[in-house]
């Protein structure tokens, strides 16, 4: 099966080299040069827009930053719909707004091009190492078809219903990671504040209900002022603008996303954004008056 990739970014280009692991044909594109020469040496080829890869692919992924850069890999000039032949298959991995999904989806389905939008949660390890957690809408008959392929990529792969269904998953996923990192954040610096080891306070509740896959992750690194992105803040800004658009439009309450998005907010004001979405302990730092970082 001969594949297309466009989008070789933090999680994309592993991504693409696990496919070509697995034995995959791959074709890749991407504003990065660099990006685009490292997958090429493993085993990749070369295309100079989506409409070249869309030519010469039955299925090509997305993996772009945001709606709009979907919205012009898939629509604009030099795009998917450009090169496609009809039943040629869109597999967006990117996180954007589930309504933007759909429209996508009804622009390419007037040309014969079906759509899928699968985008993905685990950050660059579980890219790295191939266990990231997909989530997909689209037709079911395109889920069987391609469910082996995604595998490749992931621990998990799981469908959830029509296109769209897919964003709505992961803007879910990133409402309650978001909550989570706070959450942790906020105890952490209490134990500080309350004179008690933050570090020994996260080993005695991380075997019970408080413990959580986001507190193994987050915690450590704010014990060491480690905020080297795994998921960069502003790009978890970008999400949760996506949560509190679609779910304006579904009429639904979020008042937890609200207060998330200006705490995250306060920190890019501060020049944070490029850093770990762990850094939200920072907010609370700031606001405390103390570290939980350990000392040295």
């Amino acid at each position: 099966m001969k594949i297309g990739f466009i989008g070789l970014g933090i999680m994309g280009k592993p991504m693409a080299k696990n496919l070509l692991k697995a034995g995959f044909e791959l074709v890749v594109c991407d504003v990065n040069e660099a990006a685009v020469q490292e997958v090429v040496s493993c085993g990749a080829s070369r295309a100079e827009n989506g409409a070249q890869v869309a030519a010469q692919c039955e299925a090509v992924i997305t993996m772009v930053p945001n709606s709009p850069q979907v919205r012009a890999v898939a629509l604009g000039k030099g795009g998917i719909i450009e090169g496609a032949k009809p039943g040629t298959v869109l597999i967006d991995m990117s996180s954007i707004d589930p309504t933007e999904s759909r429209a996508i989806g009804a622009e390419l389905a007037k040309k014969g091009i079906e759509m899928m939008d699968c985008p993905v949660s685990g950050g660059e390890p579980k890219a790295i190492d191939g266990t990231l957690s997909v989530m997909c809408g689209g037709k079911k008959e395109l889920f069987d078809k391609y469910y082996d392929m995604l595998m490749v990529m992931a621990g998990s792969v799981v469908y959830v219903g029509e296109l769209g269904s897919g964003n709505v998953a992961k803007l879910a996923n990133q409402i309650v990671v978001a909550v989570n990192i706070a959450a942790v954040s906020e105890a952490l610096t209490f134990a500080k504040k309350a004179g008690t080891d933050p570090e020994l306070v996260y080993q005695a509740i991380r075997g019970g209900l408080a413990g959580s896959t986001v507190m193994d992750a987050k915690a450590p690194m704010m014990l060491d002022g480690n905020y080297q992105p795994g998921f960069r803040l502003e790009l978890h800004i970008k999400d949760l603008n996506n949560a509190l658009n679609a779910a304006h439009a579904a009429s639904a309450p979020v008042p937890l996303t609200g207060q998330l998005m200006e705490m995250m907010q306060s920190l890019k004001a501060a020049g944070c954004e490029r850093e770990d979405h762990s850094a939200l302990v920072k907010y609370y730092e700031k606001i405390a008056g103390e570290t939980v970082r350990r000392n040295d």
